[in-house]
Protein backbone atom coordinates (compact mmCIF):
# COMPACT_ATOMS: atom_id res chain seq x y z
CA UNK A 1 0.00 0.00 0.00
CA UNK A 2 1.19 3.26 -0.53
CA UNK A 3 1.81 5.63 2.39
CA UNK A 4 2.72 8.71 -0.58
CA UNK A 5 2.17 9.79 -3.53
CA UNK A 6 3.55 12.59 -5.58
CA UNK A 7 1.42 13.34 -8.88
CA UNK A 8 3.05 15.35 -11.29
CA UNK A 9 4.65 17.88 -8.22
CA UNK A 10 6.39 21.20 -9.39
CA UNK A 11 8.51 23.50 -6.94
CA UNK A 12 8.99 26.43 -9.06
CA UNK A 13 11.13 29.40 -7.52
CA UNK A 14 11.58 33.03 -9.08
CA UNK A 15 15.07 34.43 -9.23
CA UNK A 16 15.92 38.03 -10.02
CA UNK A 17 13.91 40.57 -11.01
CA UNK A 18 13.17 44.26 -10.69
CA UNK A 19 10.76 46.78 -11.18
CA UNK A 20 10.63 46.55 -15.14
CA UNK A 21 12.17 43.20 -15.20
CA UNK A 22 10.76 39.54 -14.54
CA UNK A 23 11.84 37.50 -12.62
CA UNK A 24 13.67 34.00 -14.11
CA UNK A 25 11.96 30.76 -13.10
CA UNK A 26 14.20 28.40 -11.45
CA UNK A 27 12.32 24.73 -11.85
CA UNK A 28 13.78 22.88 -8.77
CA UNK A 29 11.32 19.95 -8.99
CA UNK A 30 9.69 19.93 -12.07
CA UNK A 31 6.67 17.15 -12.93
CA UNK A 32 7.82 14.47 -10.67
CA UNK A 33 5.70 11.23 -9.95
CA UNK A 34 6.63 8.70 -7.71
CA UNK A 35 5.12 6.38 -4.76
CA UNK A 36 6.47 5.27 -1.72
CA UNK A 37 5.08 2.16 -0.55
CA UNK A 38 4.83 1.43 3.30
CA UNK A 39 8.00 -0.16 5.14
CA UNK A 40 10.26 0.73 2.06
CA UNK A 41 12.98 2.81 1.58
CA UNK A 42 13.45 5.02 -1.92
CA UNK A 43 16.33 6.38 -2.07
CA UNK A 44 16.76 9.54 -4.30
CA UNK A 45 20.23 10.57 -6.27
CA UNK A 46 21.70 12.90 -8.18
CA UNK A 47 24.14 15.68 -8.69
CA UNK A 48 24.44 18.58 -6.63
CA UNK A 49 21.30 20.98 -7.41
CA UNK A 50 19.31 18.14 -9.45
CA UNK A 51 16.29 19.34 -6.66
CA UNK A 52 16.93 16.08 -4.26
CA UNK A 53 16.28 17.96 -1.31
CA UNK A 54 13.64 20.10 -2.58
CA UNK A 55 11.90 17.55 -3.62
CA UNK A 56 12.02 16.25 0.42
CA UNK A 57 11.14 19.35 1.42
CA UNK A 58 7.60 20.00 -0.57
CA UNK A 59 6.89 16.52 0.04
CA UNK A 60 7.07 17.21 4.06
CA UNK A 61 5.30 20.64 3.20
CA UNK A 62 7.65 22.79 4.29
CA UNK A 63 7.98 24.32 1.30
CA UNK A 64 4.38 25.30 -0.53
CA UNK A 65 4.14 23.45 -4.07
CA UNK A 66 4.03 25.43 -6.89
CA UNK A 67 1.61 22.53 -8.93
CA UNK A 68 0.85 19.04 -8.56
CA UNK A 69 -0.67 16.68 -5.84
CA UNK A 70 0.56 15.12 -2.80
CA UNK A 71 -1.01 12.52 -1.18
CA UNK A 72 0.12 11.27 2.78
CA UNK A 73 -2.01 8.06 3.55
CA UNK A 74 -4.61 9.27 1.25
CA UNK A 75 -5.02 12.17 2.52
CA UNK A 76 -4.33 15.10 -0.14
CA UNK A 77 -2.62 17.80 1.79
CA UNK A 78 -0.88 19.62 -1.46
CA UNK A 79 -2.63 23.07 -0.29
CA UNK A 80 -3.82 22.18 3.38
CA UNK A 81 -3.19 25.06 5.45
CA UNK A 82 -1.19 24.85 8.44
CA UNK A 83 -3.39 24.10 11.11
CA UNK A 84 -4.53 21.39 9.05
CA UNK A 85 -1.04 19.75 8.51
CA UNK A 86 -0.54 19.69 12.20
CA UNK A 87 -1.98 16.39 12.50
CA UNK A 88 0.18 15.01 10.55
CA UNK A 89 3.37 16.37 11.30
CA UNK A 90 3.47 13.42 14.32
CA UNK A 91 3.47 11.03 11.37
CA UNK A 92 6.34 13.18 8.63
CA UNK A 93 9.74 14.07 10.46
CA UNK A 94 13.15 15.44 8.91
CA UNK A 95 16.55 14.22 9.76
CA UNK A 96 18.85 17.07 7.90
CA UNK A 97 22.01 17.12 6.21
CA UNK A 98 23.98 18.97 8.60
CA UNK A 99 23.46 17.89 12.08
CA UNK A 100 25.06 20.90 13.86
CA UNK A 101 22.90 23.66 12.15
CA UNK A 102 19.43 21.87 12.61
CA UNK A 103 20.31 21.06 16.65
CA UNK A 104 19.58 24.90 18.69
CA UNK A 105 23.10 25.30 20.59
CA UNK A 106 21.63 26.72 23.42
CA UNK A 107 19.20 24.09 23.98
CA UNK A 108 20.04 20.53 25.74
CA UNK A 109 20.15 16.99 24.21
CA UNK A 110 17.01 16.56 26.59
CA UNK A 111 14.81 19.28 25.19
CA UNK A 112 16.24 18.59 21.85
CA UNK A 113 14.71 15.44 21.41
CA UNK A 114 11.56 16.23 23.75
CA UNK A 115 10.81 19.28 21.86
CA UNK A 116 8.31 17.74 19.31
CA UNK A 117 6.50 15.44 21.91
CA UNK A 118 6.31 18.62 23.80
CA UNK A 119 4.90 20.86 20.79
CA UNK A 120 2.54 17.59 20.21
CA UNK A 121 1.42 17.51 23.39
CA UNK A 122 2.31 13.71 23.60
CA UNK A 123 2.22 12.39 27.32
CA UNK A 124 3.02 13.92 30.57
CA UNK A 125 6.51 15.56 31.27
CA UNK A 126 7.26 12.74 33.52
CA UNK A 127 6.75 10.43 30.47
CA UNK A 128 8.48 12.60 28.05
CA UNK A 129 11.78 12.22 30.24
CA UNK A 130 11.19 8.74 29.90
CA UNK A 131 10.81 8.82 26.34
CA UNK A 132 14.42 10.72 25.38
CA UNK A 133 16.20 8.45 27.64
CA UNK A 134 14.67 5.79 25.85
CA UNK A 135 15.53 7.36 22.48
CA UNK A 136 19.19 7.85 23.59
CA UNK A 137 19.73 4.26 24.47
CA UNK A 138 18.04 3.24 20.81
CA UNK A 139 20.66 5.10 19.33
CA UNK A 140 23.47 4.26 20.78
CA UNK A 141 23.96 7.05 23.54
CA UNK A 142 23.26 7.20 26.94
CA UNK A 143 20.62 8.81 29.29
CA UNK A 144 23.40 10.88 31.19
CA UNK A 145 23.93 12.94 27.90
CA UNK A 146 20.51 14.19 28.13
CA UNK A 147 21.99 17.25 30.33
CA UNK A 148 24.89 18.08 27.96
CA UNK A 149 24.97 20.38 24.38
CA UNK A 150 25.71 20.20 20.70
CA UNK A 151 28.92 21.47 21.03
CA UNK A 152 29.50 18.99 23.35
CA UNK A 153 29.40 16.30 20.66
CA UNK A 154 31.02 14.62 17.64
CA UNK A 155 29.26 14.92 14.37
CA UNK A 156 27.87 11.12 14.38
CA UNK A 157 26.77 12.07 17.93
CA UNK A 158 25.43 14.61 16.71
CA UNK A 159 23.17 12.99 13.88
CA UNK A 160 22.40 10.33 16.48
CA UNK A 161 20.79 13.07 18.71
CA UNK A 162 18.83 14.61 15.24
CA UNK A 163 17.76 11.03 14.92
CA UNK A 164 16.05 10.81 17.97
CA UNK A 165 14.40 13.84 17.74
CA UNK A 166 12.95 12.84 14.50
CA UNK A 167 11.85 9.58 15.71
CA UNK A 168 10.54 11.08 18.93
CA UNK A 169 7.06 10.95 18.06
CA UNK A 170 6.73 7.78 16.39
CA UNK A 171 6.55 8.70 12.94
CA UNK A 172 5.41 6.78 9.84
CA UNK A 173 7.37 8.91 7.34
CA UNK A 174 11.32 9.54 7.90
CA UNK A 175 12.77 12.08 5.47
CA UNK A 176 16.53 11.32 5.49
CA UNK A 177 18.31 14.39 3.35
CA UNK A 178 21.83 13.20 3.20
CA UNK A 179 21.97 11.89 6.91
CA UNK A 180 25.57 10.99 6.22
CA UNK A 181 27.21 12.98 3.53
CA UNK A 182 28.48 15.35 6.73
CA UNK A 183 30.54 12.66 8.90
CA UNK A 184 33.36 10.55 8.52
CA UNK A 185 33.29 7.76 6.29
CA UNK A 186 34.12 5.85 9.61
CA UNK A 187 31.13 6.77 11.08
CA UNK A 188 28.33 6.89 8.26
CA UNK A 189 28.39 3.18 8.14
CA UNK A 190 27.84 3.13 11.74
CA UNK A 191 24.71 5.36 11.20
CA UNK A 192 23.49 3.73 8.27
CA UNK A 193 23.10 0.37 10.17
CA UNK A 194 21.47 2.31 12.92
CA UNK A 195 19.02 3.66 10.76
CA UNK A 196 18.42 0.36 9.08
CA UNK A 197 17.74 -1.20 12.48
CA UNK A 198 15.67 1.44 13.46
CA UNK A 199 13.27 0.74 10.11
CA UNK A 200 13.03 -2.79 11.04
CA UNK A 201 12.43 -2.79 14.65
CA UNK A 202 9.78 0.79 14.63
CA UNK A 203 8.41 -0.11 11.20
CA UNK A 204 9.61 3.14 9.34
CA UNK A 205 8.82 4.22 5.90
CA UNK A 206 12.03 5.93 4.65
CA UNK A 207 12.93 8.58 1.66
CA UNK A 208 16.37 8.40 1.48
CA UNK A 209 18.71 11.33 -0.22
CA UNK A 210 22.37 10.98 -0.90
CA UNK A 211 24.42 11.59 -3.49
CA UNK A 212 26.71 8.21 -2.83
CA UNK A 213 25.67 6.03 -5.16
CA UNK A 214 27.52 3.09 -3.42
CA UNK A 215 25.96 3.65 0.06
CA UNK A 216 22.42 3.69 -1.39
CA UNK A 217 22.14 0.61 -3.34
CA UNK A 218 22.72 -1.15 0.45
CA UNK A 219 19.77 0.86 2.51
CA UNK A 220 17.15 0.94 -0.72
CA UNK A 221 14.63 -0.76 -1.96
CA UNK A 222 13.68 1.23 -4.82
CA UNK A 223 16.03 4.39 -6.69
CA UNK A 224 15.29 7.35 -8.33
CA UNK A 225 17.57 9.23 -10.55
CA UNK A 226 16.67 13.09 -10.92
CA UNK A 227 18.39 15.44 -12.81
CA UNK A 228 17.65 19.13 -13.47
CA UNK A 229 14.49 18.82 -11.58
CA UNK A 230 13.30 15.36 -13.23
CA UNK A 231 12.96 12.37 -12.53
CA UNK A 232 14.63 10.54 -15.05
CA UNK A 233 15.03 6.73 -14.33
CA UNK A 234 13.19 4.60 -11.24
CA UNK A 235 13.76 1.09 -10.84
CA UNK A 236 14.30 -1.42 -7.83
CA UNK A 237 17.92 -1.25 -6.42
CA UNK A 238 19.23 -4.51 -7.50
CA UNK A 239 17.88 -3.74 -11.64
CA UNK A 240 19.49 -0.42 -11.69
CA UNK A 241 22.75 -1.29 -10.86
CA UNK A 242 22.50 -4.65 -13.17
CA UNK A 243 20.91 -2.71 -16.11
CA UNK A 244 20.79 0.90 -15.68
CA UNK A 245 18.88 2.35 -18.49
CA UNK A 246 19.27 5.82 -18.89
CA UNK A 247 22.30 7.36 -20.00
CA UNK A 248 22.76 9.42 -17.21
CA UNK A 249 22.36 7.24 -14.48
CA UNK A 250 25.16 5.04 -16.37
CA UNK A 251 27.37 7.92 -16.09
CA UNK A 252 26.49 8.52 -12.45
CA UNK A 253 27.41 4.83 -11.99
CA UNK A 254 30.40 5.28 -13.82
CA UNK A 255 31.73 7.57 -11.52
CA UNK A 256 31.56 5.03 -8.20
CA UNK A 257 35.03 4.83 -6.89
CA UNK A 258 37.03 1.35 -7.75
CA UNK A 259 38.95 -0.26 -4.78
CA UNK A 260 41.75 -1.29 -7.31
CA UNK A 261 43.36 2.10 -8.88
CA UNK A 262 44.73 -0.26 -11.65
CA UNK A 263 41.91 -1.17 -13.12
CA UNK A 264 39.98 -0.10 -16.15
CA UNK A 265 36.63 0.30 -16.69
CA UNK A 266 34.48 1.51 -19.33
CA UNK A 267 32.95 5.34 -18.64
CA UNK A 268 30.70 7.88 -20.78
CA UNK A 269 32.97 10.00 -22.80
CA UNK A 270 33.19 12.98 -20.57
CA UNK A 271 30.55 15.72 -22.15
CA UNK A 272 30.22 19.50 -21.39
CA UNK A 273 28.93 20.61 -17.95
CA UNK A 274 25.45 20.58 -16.60
CA UNK A 275 23.51 23.58 -18.35
CA UNK A 276 22.11 26.47 -16.23
CA UNK A 277 18.65 25.60 -14.19
CA UNK A 278 17.34 28.80 -15.49
CA UNK A 279 18.23 28.05 -19.25
CA UNK A 280 17.28 24.39 -19.90
CA UNK A 281 17.83 23.04 -23.29
CA UNK A 282 14.68 22.19 -25.34
CA UNK A 283 13.54 18.57 -25.50
CA UNK A 284 15.81 15.87 -22.65
CA UNK A 285 17.65 18.21 -20.50
CA UNK A 286 19.76 15.69 -20.58
CA UNK A 287 20.54 15.68 -23.92
CA UNK A 288 23.54 18.36 -24.44
CA UNK A 289 25.71 16.28 -22.10
CA UNK A 290 24.34 13.14 -24.03
CA UNK A 291 26.38 10.44 -25.88
CA UNK A 292 22.91 8.97 -28.08
CA UNK A 293 21.63 12.36 -28.51
CA UNK A 294 19.37 13.00 -31.49
CA UNK A 295 17.32 15.30 -33.05
CA UNK A 296 14.41 14.06 -31.48
CA UNK A 297 15.90 14.50 -28.19
CA UNK A 298 16.03 17.99 -28.69
CA UNK A 299 12.15 18.50 -30.13
CA UNK A 300 10.30 15.95 -27.67
CA UNK A 301 11.44 15.81 -23.71
CA UNK A 302 10.86 11.99 -23.26
CA UNK A 303 7.90 10.72 -20.64
CA UNK A 304 8.79 8.07 -17.98
CA UNK A 305 8.20 4.05 -19.62
CA UNK A 306 7.80 1.16 -17.74
CA UNK A 307 10.88 -0.93 -18.72
CA UNK A 308 9.42 -3.92 -17.15
CA UNK A 309 10.03 -5.24 -13.52
CA UNK A 310 8.62 -1.51 -12.31
CA UNK A 311 11.45 -0.38 -14.34
CA UNK A 312 11.19 3.27 -15.43
CA UNK A 313 13.19 5.41 -17.44
CA UNK A 314 12.22 8.93 -19.07
CA UNK A 315 14.47 8.53 -22.74
CA UNK A 316 14.26 7.93 -26.10
CA UNK A 317 17.15 5.47 -26.39
CA UNK A 318 16.24 3.82 -23.46
CA UNK A 319 17.15 -0.28 -23.85
CA UNK A 320 18.54 -3.01 -22.01
CA UNK A 321 23.01 -3.51 -22.49
CA UNK A 322 22.06 -6.72 -24.16
CA UNK A 323 20.46 -5.09 -27.38
CA UNK A 324 23.73 -4.17 -28.48
CA UNK A 325 23.03 -0.11 -28.28
CA UNK A 326 25.73 2.41 -27.63
CA UNK A 327 25.47 3.24 -24.50
CA UNK A 328 27.96 3.72 -21.56
CA UNK A 329 28.97 0.73 -19.53
CA UNK A 330 27.90 -0.05 -16.20
CA UNK A 331 30.96 0.59 -13.78
CA UNK A 332 32.74 -3.29 -13.86
CA UNK A 333 35.50 -3.82 -14.55
CA UNK A 334 36.40 -5.90 -17.75
CA UNK A 335 37.53 -8.51 -15.08
CA UNK A 336 34.44 -8.30 -13.60
CA UNK A 337 32.49 -8.56 -16.70
CA UNK A 338 34.63 -11.67 -17.90
CA UNK A 339 34.02 -13.58 -14.34
CA UNK A 340 30.28 -12.39 -14.23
Amino acid sequence: MSLVTLDNLSQHFPVGGGLFAKPAILRAVDGVSLTIEEGETLGIVGESGCGKSTLARTLIRLNRPTGGRITFDGQDITTAPEAGLRPLRRRMQMIFQDPLASLDGRMSVRDLVAEPLDLLRIGTPKERTQRVHELLRKVGLSPDHAGRYPHEFSGGQRQRIGIARAIAPGPDLVICDEPISALDVSIQAQVVNMLQDLQDELGLTCLFITHDLSMVRHIADRIGVMYLGKLVELAPAADLYARPLHPYTRKLLSAIPVPDPAARRDEAPATDEIPSPLDLPSGCRFRSRCPLATELCARIEPEMADHGGGHLAACHHARPPEDGDPIPSNPRTKQESEDA
